[in-house]
């Protein structure tokens, strides 16, 4: 009789994982530093207006990417680690914020 048991590690195996946790790791970091930095800046500074929209696509990206990435490690590549499945909440949460911004009126 043959035992076919998941393994379950931590971090990841495949580089498909590795790329979906980096990416998930940047999101993070953007977003960090969109809440300590640049909305605490005064609405008054000029540059504000034209970087923040980039920034915010750019940030809302690398969640994406990274959800995305890392499902194709898990359903493709059959990717096992914890870390790669956590990659897939801010993933969750850029669907659900954008989901929220056209389909709520404001």
């Amino acid at each position: 009789m043959t035992s076919n048991k998941i393994k379950i590690k931590f971090f990841p195996v495949t580089r498909l994982g590795w790329w979906a946790f980096w990416l998930g790791i940047a999101y993070l970091f953007l977003m960090t530093i969109n809440s300590v930095v640049f909305m605490r800046l005064p609405e008054e500074i000029s540059w504000r207006v034209v970087l923040l929209p980039f920034y915010g696509i750019f940030t809302f990206l690398c969640g994406l990417v990274a959800a995305i990435l890392a499902l194709i490690a898990v359903i493709r590549k059959h990717e096992r680690a914890v870390l790669v499945w956590l990659t897939l909440l801010p993933g969750l949460f850029v669907i659900v914020f954008l989901l929220g911004e056209f389909l709520v009126p404001h």
